[in-house]
């Protein structure tokens, strides 16, 4: 919920605040670079702080940011926040990406299961959107009353740190294997791997073309389609009702069919979509929009590529986590979140330029370039073998390269 309501908060401190687009794009920077930078620095402790306790901090850390944002109400504490929610994210990310191999058998079951657990973590945004908007005043766009909101999130958070701290998790397993490696060096070795190269390639594009559309739907609906800032922010939820679906139904499709066939035909219909959708944004008339029945088309079709592009990134991450040595997972996992934070940071700072410069739909055409970039990644890695951990030899060539370098 605190996550992902960077594309809302984006929205409403530009009025609240008086800042501009392209101002308002660098809270996507706070809230990345410091689950990146988290995740960086985890590499050397979590095996030893464990993973509950881990968790635990994280939901403290967001229970007291929460509290603080409506109190200090300004701009700086809204980056403030983003860099709390982000390190919070990157300790929860990756412990729970490091257990889930403890409780699967096989790859099928890993990336069915990781589906499932991300098809739940857009469960929790399309409600962050709902609840966000309950507390924005439509007719007074400059209220801060939207803040309010942040004290009901810091019940939330204590009730889960309650939760966690009463739930029984054996770490056992985890701890043994992280004894072993659990360094900056085991993490860079790791990275210039052939196959975890194309991997977090491959995370670092999917999060770029995720966030440039999440966290600037809300904007692109009031701006482009003139929705009024609570409708905008309540229909940017089919956006992340779609992705729960897509990584619901993503579950069951990647038990029967190959992930390559699956997340290819994703990434065609998702660029179909664009291509067919964004044209709708044009010539919308004069009317008065007031609600989900007046709402023009676009508003409902659009954000229907979440059902088409979420399965994608939880596939990626449970191949290659399912594939490597469960003394690799914690590493492993780290470089995803620190490649995925990046991503997303970069998406949103091309969006928000781009938005300001050229306007809502070329802005979002842009997705279009990662879109070829990653189809492209994914079929570098069709010849991948799991038991050598081999792909295709210009990759493999680059690698080496890399490492040479270093």
């Amino acid at each position: 919920m605190l996550l992902n309501s960077v594309g809302t908060v984006i929205l409403q401190v530009q009025s609240t605040y008086h800042i501009s687009e392209s101002s308002a794009g660098i809270l996507e920077a706070f809230k990345d670079l410091s689950i990146a930078i988290m995740s960086f620095v985890m590499a050397s402790f979590i095996g030893r702080l464990g993973y509950k306790k881990a968790m635990l901090l994280a939901l403290a850390l967001v229970a007291g940011a929460s509290i603080a944002m409506p109190l200090m109400n300004t701009f700086w504490m809204t980056k403030l926040l983003f860099a709390t929610v982000g390190i919070s994210f990157a300790l929860i990310k990756v412990s729970v990406y490091a257990t889930i191999g403890l409780v699967t058998k096989d790859e099928g079951e890993h990336i069915s299961f990781m589906n499932f657990i991300e098809s739940f973590f857009m469960i929790g945004i399309l409600l962050g959107n709902f609840i966000f908007s309950l507390f924005i005043d439509d007719t007074n766009p400059s209220s801060s009353s939207w803040t309010q909101v942040y004290y009901w999130l810091a019940g939330l958070a204590i009730i889960a740190f309650l939760l966690l701290y009463t739930t029984p998790v054996s770490e056992t397993t985890n701890n043994d294997s992280q004894s072993e490696s659990s360094s900056f060096g085991e993490m860079f070795r790791l990275a210039i791997v052939p196959v975890v190269l194309v991997f977090v390639a491959s995370a670092f594009i999917y999060v770029l073309i995720e966030q440039s559309i999440m966290s600037w739907l809300p904007t692109f609906n009031n701006k482009v389609l003139h929705l009024p800032a609570t409708l905008s922010v309540q229909m940017a939820s089919i956006l992340t009702a779609s992705a729960a679906l897509g990584r619901f139904f993503a579950g069951i499709l990647l038990r029967k069919f190959p992930w390559l066939f699956v997340l290819t035909i994703c990434i065609i219909a998702a660029g179909s979509l664009v291509i067919l959708a964004l044209p709708l944004a044009q010539n919308l008339g004069n009317e008065a929009i007031t609600g989900w029945g007046n709402a023009p088309l676009v508003a409902f079709v659009f954000p229907l590529i979440g059902f088409l592009i979420a399965p994608i990134y939880p596939a990626i991450n449970s191949i290659i986590l399912s594939t490597l040595p469960q003394k690799q997972h914690g590493l492993m996992s780290g470089l995803i979140v620190i490649f995925s934070a990046l991503g997303g940071t970069t998406g949103s700072f091309i969006t928000g330029h781009i938005f300001e410069a050229f306007g809502g739909q070329t802005a979002f055409y842009f997705s279009l370039i990662p879109m070829g970039i990653l189809i492209t990644l994914l079929f570098f890695s069709k010849e991948y073998n799991p038991a050598t951990k081999a792909i295709p030899l210009t990759l493999a060539k680059v690698a080496v390269a890399i490492n040479h370098f270093l």
